[in-house]
């Protein structure tokens, strides 16, 4: 009797132990993958390269100054929208190509921002915990509407209208006609919104607009993607599967699209292609980019041209265009 006595308390210690321990293990899981997961969006925004960073209108914004004399009217201008709990910094070797071919290019960390200097959670860790969950589930595009993320849109609108007060912006001269957007993934929705996908976010400032792998199925369901009128470009890539599909099948979003509208796609290349993270198909991406704004915001039609030619670049698996 006495034997199953000290037994009994031995099972009765062990069962708040185990039950701690679970719990334990139940609460150290998500707390070591949130911690895994902001380590790889770090690494997203991380460049060894100097970027300037500005604050316009309460918002933390990339910089990149073009290269090159003027034109007489200014610059043309490219605002960049980063990816879900990216940042400004996520995309520098395009960022700074557009630089380079002569944009003046501006990228502003938004509330959701998980790398470089957010301006919500200024680096509070339960705070960034907070902004990796989607305001609406991405599985769930039914469930998006206008409201969805419009504060990314507000952000955007913010910068552009703070920069365009004067026809200079830190001693560049910006031409307020040629203005350009690109986005990535949720960057991409949010420029796509801007174009006029949700109607209510137009801007008709706007004249051409990139958006690489973007989240649009939202637009495919309930948007205005037939009625855009600024010229459009889609990229994508074939390892790419929880975007591009959307982008490139029969009713997707490109055959929605009004023309002129473009869609190239990278063989192999998937999500992360268009950050810092992957250089194997930085200089396509920017050929394609580069020549796109070109013949749109500064009227040159030739590079564009080339690159739609036969045969292809070696690594474009895929490509459609509509110029009318």
């Amino acid at each position: 009797m006495g034997f199953r006595k000290r037994g009994g308390s031995e099972v009765g210690r062990r069962a708040p132990r185990a039950a701690l321990a679970t719990l334990g293990t139940v609460l150290l899981v998500p707390f070591v993958a949130f911690l895994v997961y902001h380590q790889f969006v770090t690494m997203v925004g991380a460049t060894d390269h100097a970027v300037a960073e500005v604050d316009i209108a309460g918002r933390r914004v990339a910089m990149w100054k073009p290269s090159g004399a003027p034109p007489p009217d200014g610059y043309p201008f490219i605002l960049f929208s980063h990816g879900f709990t990216g940042c400004g910094t996520q995309s520098v070797f395009l960022t700074e190509a557009l630089a380079g071919a002569g944009y003046f290019v501006l990228a502003p960390n938004h509330f959701d921002a998980a790398c470089g200097t957010g301006i919500g959670h200024q680096g509070e860790l339960f705070a960034q915990l907070a902004t990796t969950r989607s305001e609406v589930p991405f599985h769930s595009p039914d469930a998006w509407s206008d409201t969805t993320y419009r504060n990314r849109g507000e952000d955007m609108e913010a910068v552009l209208d703070a920069i365009l007060k004067e026809k200079s912006f830190q001693g560049v001269p910006i031409d307020s006609s040629r203005i350009g957007l690109a986005g990535h993934s949720l960057g991409g929705y949010t420029v796509l919104a801007m174009a006029g996908a949700w109607p209510s976010w137009k801007d008709q400032r706007i004249k051409a607009v990139l958006a690489v792998s973007p989240y649009c199925s939202p637009f495919i369901k309930k948007g205005n993607l037939g009625h855009l009128d600024v010229p459009i470009m889609y990229q994508g890539g074939t390892l790419d599967i929880g975007v591009t599909p959307y982008v490139r099948r029969s009713g997707g979003a490109y055959d929605l699209t009004a023309a002129p509208k473009y869609y190239i796609e990278f063989s192999g290349a998937g999500h992360f292609a268009w950050t810092n993270l992957n250089k194997s198909y930085q200089s396509i991406i920017n050929d394609y980019a580069v020549a796109f704004f070109d013949r749109y915001l500064k009227g040159t039609p030739d590079p564009l041209t080339h690159l739609l030619d036969r045969p292809w670049p070696k690594d474009v698996s895929n490509m459609k265009y509509a110029l009318k």
